[in-house]
């Protein structure tokens, strides 16, 4: 009995206890400072140099009391206009609009005047101001945060949950007004100077990380840190397969300069699968350096030699650096939080994404059209590549109005929402084979009126597959940083693989 009561006893005290802690936590009040902001506006009031100290970084809405918040918008825009904002013509102004009416009209300018204590600490004040906003904004997301959790989005799961806070946190550190800033020009002579050593230290033509085709780095240099690479072609050129070769050609770089360092990787290759499975992924992998059919391997229609290649390569390739998602309709803020995750655990060097009309724009946004949607999808895919400083490829569908031309080599306005994908990359290349167009037109019996200009027909058509035949087209459309023009690539079908071109034999 004494147990029972003692326990009684205990969990009242617990319960108590709890509700007292709640209690103390729903009565305490959101950060500001109000001593703070008093002193820096009149700080400016009597100084405007003082507003040069927290302009770049400090807005109106940072202010705790939104009447601060107007005074400090009100001063911002004289001075912005390159007039005199003091406590004289401020005060007509105020009187005008009526904005200090409710704190007791020109008594409250002059209580701002008093709670100055000098423009030297203009920038500390605005920093106290600006960190108190910032802890405010944490509450509200927080806030957020519990009541989803209970429910107050059903449309949200708690995969999307999660999502939606990571994307407000994320747009909190990226707009809450610090970042940026000039850079001196030292500074940027500096990282030219040590980029252009990088590359002149280099063996070949390679400055950034490889594709895995020769071609291609000799036009490029190679993959570039922070740039947006769009792949786009029609279904069937062999997208995949392309970004595919030249994901493992990169992990595979990575891993061999490690093991020539004697080190573990500092960096690794990201693929975002949204269409295919990562075990679909692998198995194209697998066929293309094993020499495998893909079709035998899914058929199991393989004999014993070929099978023992396909196990040896594949324990050669499970050292890669190389990490697949396959999630569906991955939203912009997962896959954001996923490559931070990434480079931070295991370094990051390369992302691919397959393909970016299948993403999902960030959790929270309800973009207006298909057009909007595709434009944050691809400025947010830019924003990672310069975040992380690493290069990404995107790639990317075509629309339908290549099959309604003779020429059917792609141009930059068949993108599919054109404008914002050409307009966000710093390049874009589009796969392109003949072969396939060409196939689809082979000559048939009951077309042609005598045996003798089929034959002829069939003849000319074999003439021009012999000409096309493994041959893969790689057209640069635009690159930023150099040249364009068109890269001829070897295709074998067979393993789905792309290679280099050696169109002259020493």
């Amino acid at each position: 009995m004494n147990m029972i009561e003692s326990h009684s006893s205990s969990s009242a005290s617990d319960k108590s206890s709890g509700e007292g802690d709640l209690s103390a936590l729903l009565r305490r009040s959101p950060p500001s400072s109000t001593a703070a902001e008093q002193a820096l506006l009149g700080a400016i009031l009597t100084n405007n140099k003082a507003y040069e100290r927290v302009s770049d970084f400090l807005e109106p809405a940072h202010f705790s009391d939104a009447l601060n918040g107007r005074i400090y918008e009100a001063i911002a825009r004289r001075i912005e206009r390159g007039q005199l904002a003091d406590p004289v013509t401020m005060r007509a102004e105020f009187e005008h609009t009526g904005i200090l009416d409710a704190a007791g009209g020109p008594v409250y300018l002059a209580k701002l005047l008093t709670a100055m204590v000098g423009i030297v600490n203009a920038g500390d004040y605005g920093r106290v101001i600006h960190d108190a906003w910032v802890r405010r904004q944490l509450i509200d997301i927080g806030e957020t945060v519990v009541n989803n959790a209970f429910g107050a989005r059903p449309d949200l799961d708690g995969s999307d949950q999660i999502a939606a806070s990571e994307e407000a946190l994320f747009k909190l550190a990226t707009e809450r007004g610090q970042e940026g800033g000039f850079v001196s020009f030292t500074k940027a002579l500096t990282d030219a100077v040590n980029v252009a050593t990088k590359a002149y230290q280099r063996t070949g033509d390679v400055v950034g990380l490889t594709s895995g085709l020769r071609d291609f780095d000799k036009r490029t240099g190679g993959l570039h840190p922070s740039d947006l690479i769009i792949l786009a072609g029609r279904p069937a050129m062999g997208k995949t397969a392309l970004a595919t070769k030249i994901a493992f050609s990169a992990a595979r770089s990575i891993l061999r300069d490690a093991e020539d360092s004697g080190e573990k990787p500092k960096g690794s290759v990201a693929i975002f699968s949204l269409e295919m499975s990562s075990e679909q992924l692998a198995t194209r992998i697998l066929s293309g350096e094993a020499e495998v059919s893909g079709e035998k391997i899914r058929r199991g229609d393989i004999g014993q030699k070929e099978f023992d290649r396909f196990v040896r390569v594949a324990r050669e390739l499970q050292r890669l650096p190389l990490y697949i998602d396959d999630t569906p309709a991955i939203s912009l803020s997962a896959m954001r939080t996923r490559c931070r995750r990434l480079a931070r655990t295991q370094g990051l060097s390369l992302v691919v994404v397959d393909y970016l009309q299948l993403m999902r724009p960030a959790i929270g946004t309800k973009p207006d059209s298909r057009v909007l949607e595709i434009s944050m999808i691809t400025q947010g895919l830019k924003a990672i590549a310069k975040e992380l400083a690493v290069p990404v490829i995107a790639l990317s569908q075509l629309s339908r109005q290549v099959e309604s031309r003779e020429d059917k080599r792609p141009m930059l306005s068949d993108l599919r929402e054109s404008g914002s994908i050409e307009q966000d990359a710093d390049a874009v290349m589009f796969v392109y084979r003949d072969e396939y167009y060409l196939q689809q037109r082979q000559p048939k019996d009951s077309a042609y009126d005598s045996n003798d200009k089929f034959q002829v027909a069939t003849e000319e058509w074999q003439r021009k597959m012999a000409l096309v035949h493994n041959k893969a087209e790689l057209i640069l459309e635009k690159q930023r940083h150099g040249p364009t023009g068109t890269i001829q690539l070897y295709f074998e079908g067979e393993y789905t693989r792309f290679g280099d071109l050696d169109i002259v034999h020493e």
